[in-house]
């Protein structure tokens, strides 16, 4: 039986298949790769699909059948966060995604294209005014390649002098933690810090006992992934440039409105991720890293991605733009490189400048505002549920804190699957990342979270607390 013809797929009609085979002089498909794959490699039986279809609107039925299942968090209350957040997304910002000039040719070529130049020169500038820094990457995938990508900087500008240490906290984002690993594996050795248990902040006792003249990069999430604020960060900073290290720091970008740059607490590279910039939340995509330095040719010349740049013309007044320092990334030089980098994620450069440009300071410093009220709301309401164990590290926050079920005797599975009859989602479960936070979940709250939806949680919390306390 000949495979079917797809309206989908251009070329597939029989008579169009055996004219390409015919001008490439072979008989079919499998002789054309037989040389490619070894035989051991090939799978020699038949792939049991189902069959395929051919109509447009059944197509359109079985797909739209399979994302009835979903529940968005339109129809649900949802307090997780954990990396990727649920904030207002200004329609401007959805019409700009969907435009045709940015949506398929995201990323500024060809190098005529100076339209889309000039949107990732303008969103790289107010990246730069925000984190009060010169230069800022074009993007690359999301926060963990951001991660990843600014400590391989720091063991590249530490290589010479045997630096292969990475010193990063032990109550970091587990997922960039494990990427990072996997990163930086045959360049450097990732080593975690402890932490305070009364705190959950830095030991700066274990940092000074494992800084060392092999140490490339201390590394900090500021807001931590547990929400709370490294309110020590400047003095970590200064430890690190004491033994000759590179000083890390990861923000909350939603953070800067209304917190400190890390460059003005002495930060040599500040990384992180765009998302809450007008990027609603994907599964599997809407995320986008930042890395962004001082004007320090050590530091320029080490990023990885594109920089683009604007320059006079021949008539006054005229500007152009382009990509600079091309040389240092994988589209200019391959595999002399810095590092590999792709274009996946230019768009959303695009999307965030347009949000950066709807809000300005004003509206950064409000949303900053509205999402610690919020937050510190959260935190007194749910400390009044009995038995519950709202924020053990206290102190300053931002946007997640921690929740513990342990005295209840409930896992935070059971928890959320409770959570979900009262049409909640929960928070993030800690309990298989954090083992020593006991049954605990990251509780998320952004300024669209409502006083009412977090009245509603502590109204369906104390519920199950007395179920299970029966």
């Amino acid at each position: 039986m000949g495979s079917p013809v797809s309206p989908y797929m251009p070329n597939s009609a029989p008579k169009a298949k055996a004219e390409m085979l015919s001008a490439l002089q072979v008989s079919s498909l499998e002789e054309l790769y037989r040389d490619l794959i070894p035989q051991e490699l090939l799978y020699q039986k038949e792939l049991q699909l189902p069959p395929p279809i051919s109509s447009e609107y059944e197509l359109s039925r079985h797909v739209q059948g399979i994302l009835n299942k979903n529940i968005s968090c339109e129809e649900y209350s949802s307090f997780l966060g954990a990396g990727c957040y649920r904030h207002f997304v200004p329609a401007v910002c959805s019409e700009i995604a969907g435009r045709s000039e940015f949506l398929t040719a995201y990323c500024g070529d060809t190098y005529s294209d100076h339209g889309k130049m000039q949107a990732i020169f303008e969103y790289q500038s107010m990246m730069g005014e925000l984190l009060d820094l010169d230069v800022v990457s074009y993007t690359c995938y999301d926060a963990g390649q951001a991660v990843s990508s600014a400590l391989r900087m720091a063991l590249r500008l530490g290589k010479e002098a045997g630096r292969t240490e990475l010193l990063v906290p032990d109550t970091m984002n587990p997922e960039i933690l494990s990427q990072l690993r996997s990163y930086c594996q045959g360049f450097g050795t990732v080593r975690p810090v402890g932490h305070d248990p009364k705190t959950g902040r830095m030991d700066q006792a274990a940092l000074r006992a494992l800084l060392s003249d092999k140490t490339a990069a201390v590394f900090l999430e500021n807001p931590s992934y547990l929400g709370f604020f490294e309110e020590a960060a400047e003095e970590i900073g200064r430890l690190a440039h004491e033994a000759g290290a590179v000083f890390v720091v990861s923000p909350e970008i939603a953070s800067l409105g209304v917190v400190e740059s890390p460059a003005n607490y002495g930060a040599d590279i500040v990384c992180g991720d765009i998302q809450p910039l007008g990027i609603g939340m994907h599964y599997g995509g809407g995320c986008a890293g930042f890395l962004a330095v001082r004007d320090d040719p050590r530091y320029i010349q080490e990023l990885p991605t594109y920089l683009y740049g604007i320059a006079k013309t021949q008539r006054e007044g005229e500007f152009g733009w382009g990509r600079a320092l091309n040389q240092r990334c994988s589209h200019g030089s391959r595999e002399k490189a810095r590092e590999y980098f792709g274009t996946a994620s230019g768009l959303w450069a695009i999307v965030a400048g347009s949000y950066l440009g709807l809000m300005g300071p004003t509206g950064m410093q409000e949303l900053g505002e509205r999402i610690l009220q919020r937050t510190e709301y959260a935190v007194r309401k749910l400390s009044a549920v009995p038995g519950l164990k709202v924020d053990p590290f206290s102190g300053a926050r931002f946007q997640e804190f921690i929740i513990n079920f342990d005295t209840w005797g409930l896992t935070v599975q059971s928890v959320n699957q409770a959570l979900l009859g009262h049409h909640i989602f929960g928070g993030k479960d800690l309990s298989a990342d954090f083992p020593a936070l006991g049954q605990s979940a990251l509780v998320c709250i952004s300024e669209i979270t409502s006083a009412q939806e977090i009245d509603t949680l502590a109204e369906a919390l104390s519920q199950i607390a007395r179920e299970a306390i029966k």
